[in-house]
C-alpha cells in the first residue's frame, strides 16, 4: 500500500491516527505501521488491549516502528477510529515538523520526591529545546501502571515540578481483570512504573477535564481507612460496604463495577466535586477505591447525568477558544463506558468520539493538574492552527 508523504501542505496533517482490531500482534503492528507510514513520523503514542500477548506485541511494534520512538499503555478499552473499541490497539503518530515529544520512565514509584520530579522535568525540557526549533508551548501527559496505587504521591511532585505546564493523563487498565497493568517505554512493557511525556508544539491546544455528575444531599464520613492502600473500612462508623449497599439499595453480594459507575461518590475540593470510584468489595466489608480516600474525608453521593450534553458543551467551549480541532488525545474512565452501555448511550457516545477524532483509552483513573481523579473524560484538544514554522 502506498502512502502520501506527511509533509506540511494544504492537504496534509501534523499528526495522524491509526487503529487495528487484529488479534495477532504482528498483524496489528503491521496495520498500524501501514496507516501511519510517512517520512516525518517520529513518535507514536499507542493504547492496547491487555488481551494481546505483550512480549510478542512489544517485539512486533519495535520491528515495525524501528525508526520511531514508541510510548503507550494497556487499557480497559480503546478510543479509536471507530469510537469505543475493545480487544484492539489504537495509536497517534506525531510529525517531527510539528511536535517534539520528550519521554522518560519513572521507576520505582515509591518515595518519588520533588527533587526527582524536578530533575526529570528539567531533562525533558532540555531535550525539547534540542528537538524543537521555534517557540513552541508545552503540555505534559502521564501514563501509570493503574494498579500501582502510587498516582497521588508522584502526581503531586510532578505537578510542582511542571510549574505552569498543563498536565493530563490516565492510569493503564487490563480489561477490568484487576491483575496486571502496564506502561510501554524504551521498547518494553513495564509495571510498577509510570511514563512522563512532555509535548512541545506551535499548534493551539487546550488541556481539559470534564464529568457529568450532579451532587445529591447524602454525605458519608470515612471513619476508618488506610489511605496508602486506598481501602475504606468504615463509613459513618459502620462497615463501609454495608453503608454503600444501603445507599444504592443493592445487596452487598450484587455490588459490581456497574453499580459503582451508576452510584459514584465524590470529595469536594473548593467548589468542585472529584469522583472517588470504588474498585472492589472485600470479604471484611471494606471497599477499595481507585483513588486515595483518607480517614475523615467526607464523601458526597453523586447522580450521573446523560454523558453527551456535558461532552458537547465542553468541546464547543474549547472550539471557541482554540478554533477548529485537529485531534483529541483522551483518557476516559472505563466506568463511563460501562455506564454508557447500561444507559443505551454507547452508540451515540461512540459517534461523538469519532466525529471529534478522539484517540485514547478507557482508564483506571485520570490525571489532571496533579490530581488523580475518577469517572471523568480528560485530555488535550489539538487545534489546526498554522502548521508552518
Amino acid at each position: 500500500m502506498t502512502s502520501t508523504p506527511w509533509a506540511f501542505s494544504e492537504t496534509s496533517q501534523p499528526l495522524k491516527a491509526a487503529s487495528s482490531s487484529a488479534s495477532d500482534p504482528w498483524q496489528a503492528a503491521r496495520e498500524l505501521a501501514t496507516q501511519l507510514n510517512h517520512p516525518d513520523l517520529r513518535w507514536v503514542v499507542f493504547f492496547c488491549s491487555a488481551e494481546y500477548p505483550l512480549p510478542q506485541l512489544a517485539q512486533a511494534l519495535n520491528t515495525e516502528f524501528a525508526g520511531q520512538e514508541l510510548v503507550g499503555c494497556t487499557t480497559a478499552g480503546e478510543l479509536g477510529l471507530q469510537g469505543y473499541a475493545q480487544g484492539s490497539i489504537t495509536a497517534l503518530g506525531f510529525s517531527q515538523q510539528a511536535f517534539s515529544l520528550a519521554i522518560t520512565l519513572i521507576q520505582p514509584l515509591e518515595n518519588f520526591s520533588l527533587a526527582s520530579a524536578q530533575q526529570e522535568v528539567n531533562q525533558l525540557l532540555e531535550i525539547s529545546k534540542q528537538n524543537f526549533s521555534g517557540q513552541g508551548r508545552h503540555f505534559a501527559m502521564t501514563l501509570f501502571d493503574g494498579l500501582s496505587s502510587q498516582e497521588e504521591l508522584v502526581l503531586v511532585a510532578l505537578n510542582a515540578a511542571l510549574g505552569g505546564i498543563p498536565h493530563f493523563g490516565g492510569s493503564a487498565g487490563d480489561d477490568i481483570r484487576l491483575a496486571n497493568t502496564h506502561v510501554f517505554v524504551k521498547g518494553a512493557f513495564h509495571n510498577r512504573a509510570a511514563v512522563l511525556i512532555l509535548f512541545t508544539t506551535q499548534l493551539p491546544f487546550e488541556v481539559f477535564t470534564t464529568h457529568h455528575m450532579q451532587p445529591l444531599e447524602t454525605k458519608l464520613v470515612v471513619t476508618e481507612a488506610d489511605a496508602a492502600q486506598r481501602r475504606v473500612y468504615e463509613l459513618n462508623a459502620r462497615p463501609a460496604a454495608e453503608v454503600y449497599a444501603e445507599l444504592t439499595a443493592i445487596p452487598i453480594e450484587q455490588l459490581s463495577p456497574l453499580t459503582f459507575a451508576l452510584n459514584p461518590l465524590a470529595v469536594k475540593l473548593g467548589q468542585d466535586f472529584y469522583v472517588r470510584s470504588i474498585q472492589q468489595v472485600h470479604a471484611d466489608l471494606s471497599l477499595t477505591f481507585y483513588c486515595a480516600v483518607g480517614k475523615g474525608s467526607v464523601l458526597t453521593a453523586m447522580q450521573p447525568q446523560p454523558l453527551l450534553p456535558d461532552l458537547q458543551q465542553c468541546f464547543a467551549r474549547i472550539r471557541e477558544r482554540i478554533g477548529k480541532p485537529l485531534m483529541t488525545l483522551g483518557c476516559d474512565c472505563f466506568l463511563r463506558r460501562l455506564e454508557s452501555e447500561q444507559q443505551g448511550e454507547k452508540e451515540a457516545a461512540s459517534a461523538f468520539l469519532r466525529k471529534h477524532r478522539v484517540i485514547g483509552f478507557n482508564t483506571y483513573g485520570e490525571h489532571h493538574a496533579g490530581l488523580h481523579i475518577n469517572q471523568t473524560f480528560t485530555g488535550v484538544v489539538l487545534g489546526e492552527g498554522d502548521a508552518s514554522h
